[in-house]
């Protein structure tokens, strides 16, 4: 990269760009003014001073603030992608157990990776002047999607769910799930259980009700 951190003998504590990479040392002074105060606690002029240029060298590549948050948001759906797509595993070593794995995955990321969780689900971004991030989610979304209608295969035609359903409703739990308990950050609450096994039971009461299960013919593909 293009930047490093200033150490005690500069007496700075921020990046300073230098010749390399200043679209990704904005990324990444962004995503530590995030987990510092939040999405919407800094300004742009704050981000460029994070990453050492001057004020008007974000314009290069960001037009506003909006525009920044999004190129964060954009990156991060695209790891959040990839923990996805490694948990889902194309269906392996069954779906049902695959399914699973999906849940775990997003709590993981939303643990590990809290700026950019917080750049994804909390910035405010609007999509429709940023159609590359509505793409970006719609792609990670889509592995969770894939997933449902490959399980909701394993039932008789007629009692299958809509998968779109049942993506969403998955989605929907492990997002509160991994908002309220997951978060690697101050944000986080406490629970008397891990959030996996909250999220674990949750799916399974869920898929149940679907006539899905772990222990019967209909959970194994």
């Amino acid at each position: 990269m293009g930047w490093s951190r200033h150490g005690k003998d500069s007496g700075k504590g921020r990046r300073s760009y230098h010749h390399g990479n200043l679209r990704e040392a904005l990324v990444e002074a962004a995503l530590g003014l995030i987990a510092a105060k939040g999405p919407a606690g800094f300004t742009f002029a704050e981000a460029a001073r994070e990453a050492g240029v001057s004020p008007a060298a974000p314009y290069r590549h960001f037009r506003d603030r909006d525009a920044l948050l999004a190129g964060v948001a954009c990156q991060g759906f695209e790891r959040f992608e990839a923990f996805l797509k490694t948990a889902w595993n194309d269906g392996r070593p069954d779906s049902f157990t695959a399914f699973g794995n999906l849940g775990k995955a997003y709590l993981a990321f939303a643990r590990t990776e809290p700026a950019y969780y917080s750049a994804m689900f909390e910035a405010g971004v609007p999509l429709e002047n940023h159609p590359e991030l509505r793409e970006a989610g719609d792609r990670a979304f889509a592995i969770v999607r894939d997933a449902s209608e490959v399980l909701s295969r394993t039932l008789p035609p007629a009692t299958r769910p809509p998968a779109l359903m049942m993506a969403l409703h998955v989605w929907a739990l492990s997002h509160g799930i991994a908002s309220l308990f997951a978060r690697g950050d101050a944000a986080r609450r406490k629970l008397p259980m891990t959030p996996e096994d909250l999220l674990e039971a949750a799916v399974l009461i869920y898929l149940q009700g679907l006539g899905l299960g772990g222990g019967g013919a209909g959970g194994r593909a």
